[in-house]
C-alpha cells in the first residue's frame, strides 16, 4: 500500500494485524496457540486490505461461490500448496468472519470441511517445518478457529463506533 493511501486509510498492515490479533484472542474461548492466533490475525488482516478486484494477488473472495469455483472446480490448482493455503484461509474467512452473511445460500459446515482439508492439503506440500505446524494445526482446529471468526465478525458489528470520535476544535 502506498504511503499516501495509508495515510488516508490510517491503518498499516501492522495495525490491522494487532487489531485482529487483539480481536481474536479477546473472542476466542479459553487459551489458544500464539502461533496459530498471529497466522489467523494474519488472514483476517491480508484480507481487510486486498481487494475483490485484485490483479495482483488472489483477491478477496466475494462469497464461497467463488471458493467452489475457483479451488474445487478449478482442480488442476489442487496439488499446489500454497495455492491449497489461500483457499483454506479463504474458507476460515468466509465461513467464519461472514457466517451470518454466507448462511443464507451456503452450506457452512460443507465449507469448514472443506478449508479444513485445504489446511491440511497446504502442510503436507510446506518446506518450512514451523509453518507447516502451523497450517496444519489450523487444519485439525478449523472449526474452532471459524467459530471464534464468527464471533469476532458479530462483535464488530455489534459495535457503534471502532473509533472514538475526535471532538471538534
Amino acid at each position: 500500500m502506498d504511503d499516501s493511501l495509508e495515510e488516508l486509510l490510517g491503518v498499516s498492515h501492522r495495525g490491522a494485524l494487532e487489531f485482529f490479533f487483539t480481536g481474536l484472542r479477546d473472542a476466542a474461548e479459553g487459551t489458544v496457540d500464539r502461533q496459530e492466533l498471529l497466522y489467523n490475525a494474519s488472514v483476517l488482516a491480508h484480507y481487510a486490505q486486498v481487494s475483490t478486484a485484485s490483479d495482483t494477488d488472489f483477491p478477496a473472495p466475494a462469497n464461497l461461490t467463488f471458493v467452489f469455483d475457483h479451488f474445487v472446480c478449478g482442480a488442476p490448482l489442487a496439488g499446489d500448496g500454497p495455492v491449497m493455503e489461500v483457499a483454506g484461509a479463504q474458507c476460515l474467512l468466509l465461513a467464519g468472519f461472514f457466517e451470518d452473511q454466507m448462511r443464507r445460500r451456503h452450506n457452512i459446515e460443507w465449507y469448514a470441511t472443506l478449508g479444513a482439508g485445504f489446511f491440511r492439503r497446504a502442510a503436507a506440500q510446506e518446506p518450512a517445518q514451523r509453518k507447516a505446524h502451523v497450517l496444519d494445526a489450523v487444519g485439525r482446529r478449523f472449526e474452532p478457529w471459524r467459530q471464534t471468526h464468527a464471533r469476532l465478525g458479530r462483535e464488530l458489528r455489534d459495535r457503534p463506533y471502532l473509533l472514538p470520535r475526535r471532538e471538534e476544535p
